[in-house]
């Protein structure tokens, strides 16, 4: 790995990076970490974070990330469900973990120190290890969102060389990946799509702008002024940056931009083309999963061609649509998307191989998404399995009802979801958040929709947020919406 790392006005240049990674490698190795063994770093993007991920990956261990939002309960649980050998933190986020027991982990600071806890960069300086062989690599451990009980933590199976090199082309295939490339890094690492991005810049060398957060003025002053031609952006970045003044938006050049890769949750379709008149037909799109690797890949053509899809499989892709019975369902009609990625190694989950089982029928798996295949074989997603709401014995698609309202003037964001209803088992409500200045009713709202879609489709309640809940991804947390409608309830569906 020599990828060239800008972070804070300093570069670390190719020869700089190995020599820490293999320190690294070498300062784990001696705390005993081997193959098949967890790392747990819990670090803002930083060049040391991808160093560490380096490092792990040639001893044939795991990484795994922690969301540095995490508390002590949700930081502990992952230290123990994954069985990590060692936890690495940003010193200053312990300050938000005052009561945290890492357990049997063997625990270090990075970026500064703490009373009681070795520093990592003193002691890997100090070494000067020999060249060792890598492992087979394993590739990260995640850890699902948890939307609904505890996150289930990815395990992987080690990677042989030849399928090693088809991970490598899924994914350079997915960003755009190549050695010349000047990258932007500004969602966070420990998410599954930036990480591997970040991956994938460092195996090919090429160059890597890491900030510790987004900002949308600054990002478009950063593509000018050095250049960018890469970049991972998400679609709540896509629309904070069109919500710049038209000003700050014209005064930057981003000519030099080649391919925006955008995972983590679909695009509105207005959002989306409203990006490539701005940017130029770079903005990419891919459908994809941290067990299952990436699905399809949408280019800006196909984007404008057909609105609303996620683009066509991705080569070597057997992607069907199944009935619950398991049935191939024809095109057109929705059903549970199937898939199998020969690029992207087994997994099953930590302590939990019965997950796993119940998501393969004949070597095709699902993520519970529901969608279609239309006659050019380009992939619809309707919506999550989860999220369909079930009224009057009718099935739902929030998904759709979403894109409607999206484009429905003064409305910046929105999520639909079901809630308990006595008559007919669920209804729907729609959480809007509006465009500064915008004045919205409920009754508007629901006008618009009415002469969109089917009545049945229109939300009972319509409820109005200054900001919705969101990951770092751009998820909504549909699940903190619905919770105060299902408080007190035996059911949630």
């Amino acid at each position: 790995m020599r990828p060239t790392l800008v972070f804070q006005g300093h570069t670390t240049g190719p020869d700089t990076f190995e020599r820490c990674w293999r320190r690294s490698a070498a300062l784990l190795a001696g705390a005993g970490v081997g193959d098949g063994d967890v790392v747990a770093l819990m670090m803002r993007n930083s060049p040391l974070a991808i160093e560490l991920m380096a490092a792990a990956r040639h001893l044939g261990a795991q990484w795994c990330p922690v969301n540095w939002h995490f508390k002590t309960d949700e930081v502990q649980y992952i230290l123990a469900n994954s069985g990590a050998k060692v936890f690495i933190v940003d010193a200053d986020l312990l300050d938000g973990l005052p009561s945290i027991d890492p357990g049997s982990s063997r625990t270090w600071t990075v970026r500064g120190t703490r009373p009681g806890l070795p520093a990592w960069e003193p002691e890997r300086d100090a070494l000067q290890p020999t060249p060792s062989a890598p492992a087979p690599p394993r590739g990260a451990m995640f850890y699902t969102s948890g939307t609904t009980g505890r996150p289930k933590g990815i395990v992987r199976s080690p990677l042989p060389a030849a399928q090693a090199q088809a991970a490598a082309a899924m994914r350079n295939h997915a960003y755009g990946i190549e050695p010349t490339m000047r990258a932007l890094l500004n969602a966070p690492w420990y998410h599954s799509a930036p990480n591997s991005y970040a991956l994938g810049i460092a195996l090919e060398g090429g160059t890597l702008y890491i900030e510790e957060r987004f900002d949308a003025e600054r990002t478009l002053q950063l593509i000018e002024r050095h250049r960018l031609t890469h970049a991972y952006l998400v679609p709540t970045m896509y629309v904070r940056m069109l919500a710049l003044p038209a000003a700050t938006r014209a005064a930057c050049d981003l000519s030099s931009m080649r391919f925006v890769s955008s995972t983590g949750s679909p695009c509105p379709p207005e959002v989306k083309r409203a990006m490539i008149e701005w940017w130029g037909p770079v903005i990419h799109e891919c459908y994809g999963a941290s067990e299952l690797g990436y699905m399809t890949l949408l280019t800006s053509e196909q984007a404008l061609r057909k609105p609303g899809s996620a683009g066509p499989p991705m080569p070597g892709v057997v992607m069907k649509i199944l009935d619950e019975s398991g049935h191939e369902l024809p095109r057109g009609t929705p059903g549970l998307i199937y898939i199998h990625q020969p690029a992207t190694p087994d997994f099953s989950y930590v302590g939990n191989p019965q997950a796993r089982q119940r998501m393969e029928i004949d070597g095709l798996k699902t993520m519970g998404d529901i969608g279609y295949l239309d006659d050019e074989g380009f992939l619809f997603i309707v919506d999550r399995q989860a999220d369909m709401v079930i009224s009057g014995g009718v099935n739902i698609y929030p998904v759709e009802i979403e894109t409607v309202l999206h484009g429905m003037p003064g409305v910046a964001d929105c999520a639909v979801f079901g809630i308990p209803d006595d008559e007919f088992g669920e209804a729907l409500a729609a959480a809007v958040q509006a465009l500064p200045g915008a004045t919205l009713t409920a009754e508007a709202v629901r006008t618009w929709l009415h002469e969109r879609i089917a009545g049945y489709k229109v939300p009972k309640v319509v409820a109005f947020h200054a900001q919705l809940p969101r990951e770092d991804t751009g998820k909504i947390f549909k699940r903190k919406l619905r919770e105060p409608y299902w408080a007190g309830r035996t059911r949630r569906v």
